[in-house]
């Protein structure tokens, strides 16, 4: 393995899926950014485009290139041979009426889930991309911005620790860098961040500070509700001087759940331990005899909110979930039809 594919985050995970074969005659690069139908890949010397061929748009979603991802290319590096198997992926049920899963980074590390200190902080957006993390297999870190124009920071840090269980609270202020020394200690040579967060908590600026020149595009947010434009309108991964590499992704309005059932599980799991004192197993939580829950909601142990967000999301995944596992069944059934008409067409 060269040094710089090392230093873009190449590990034995990735070079094991690999032939003797491909190792001499293939060339190994990383995705910095998805377009419409080309790729920018890069292997840590150069980075190029590469066109996507019309197979790749007939894949399923889960199926194509996105951001991090690792490409086998020919050896000219224009034509992509196949894609390697992940270490993570980071995804959510794709915004609109349709339910499908939109990937938005690949073999991912670390996620910074960013939220400033103001009226754009919320509790229950936190618990869904801490449940989207736990079940990418992802370490979350909650990157708290904006905390010189707040008059108590530190209460925006104790309301993300009652949700983020033993996940780090980071509290910076992005513009001044001898406050991000507590978030640089997360960044090392290798390793792979992604931000995500909602348009105007300071991803953007966040990266800027700690890559030490220009890199994201930033803007201000509206001072009447807190909310801000999207200044990053796609997902790119960039490598800083000083090591690491961080993937920003556009801001998140909507953080729809499918296919997270453990996750979900991970980050409520105060809730599934007191369900477990329940009189009776079947115990919904609301207005049951001996309900553990409810008794810690009454004696202050538990918030209210956070039992609602759960059976929210909860409802939610589940019902995506089924949504897609049907899709997939239809897809199936589909493929095999298709490939059946097509050999009797053959033997004809």
């Amino acid at each position: 393995m060269s040094a710089e594919l090392l230093a873009l985050g190449l590990s034995p995970f990735f070079t094991q899926q690999l032939s003797l074969e491909e190792m001499e005659v293939t060339r190994l690069v990383r995705v910095f950014q998805v377009q419409r139908s080309l790729l920018v890949v890069g292997d840590g010397s150069a980075s190029w485009t590469v066109a996507l061929g019309g197979n790749w748009s007939q894949l399923p979603s889960e199926a194509r290139a996105t951001v991090g991802d690792w490409l086998v290319l020919d050896g000219s590096g224009e034509k992509i041979l196949r894609l390697l198997d992940r270490k993570s992926v980071f995804k959510r049920v794709a915004a609109g009426t349709k339910v499908d899963v939109q990937l938005m980074a690949a073999n991912i590390d670390i996620l910074f889930v960013v939220s400033s200190c103001n009226e754009d902080f919320n509790e229950s957006r936190l618990e869904r991309y801490l449940a989207l993390a736990r079940e990418a297999g992802v370490d979350p870190v909650i990157v708290l911005t904006k905390a010189d124009l707040a008059p108590d920071a530190a209460a925006y840090r104790e309301r993300a620790q009652s949700v983020c269980g033993d996940s780090p609270v980071e509290l910076v202020n992005a513009q001044l860098p001898s406050s991000l020394e507590s978030v640089g200690k997360w960044i090392s040579t290798g390793t792979t961040i992604a931000l995500a967060g909602s348009s105007g908590v300071g991803k953007s600026t966040l990266i800027n500070s700690l890559a030490g020149q220009t890199l994201a595009t930033t803007g201000d947010i509206r001072e009447q509700d807190a909310k801000g434009r999207h200044t990053t309108t796609y997902r790119e991964l960039h490598v800083l001087p000083s090591g690491g590499l961080l993937i920003d992704l556009p801001g998140i309005r909507e953080i729809k759940l499918g296919e997270a059932d453990s996750g979900v599980s991970e980050v409520f799991d105060d809730i599934d331990v007191l369900s477990r004192q329940c009189r009776f197993a079947d115990c919904q939580h609301h207005d049951e005899p001996g309900c553990a829950v409810q008794q810690a909601i009454q004696a202050g142990g538990l918030d209210a909110r956070r039992l609602r967000n759960y059976e929210k999301l909860a409802r939610e995944e589940a019902r995506h979930s089924a949504t897609l596992a049907e899709q997939r069944q239809q897809d199936k059934a589909f493929g095999k039809m298709v490939k059946q008409h097509t050999s009797a067409k053959r033997r004809r």
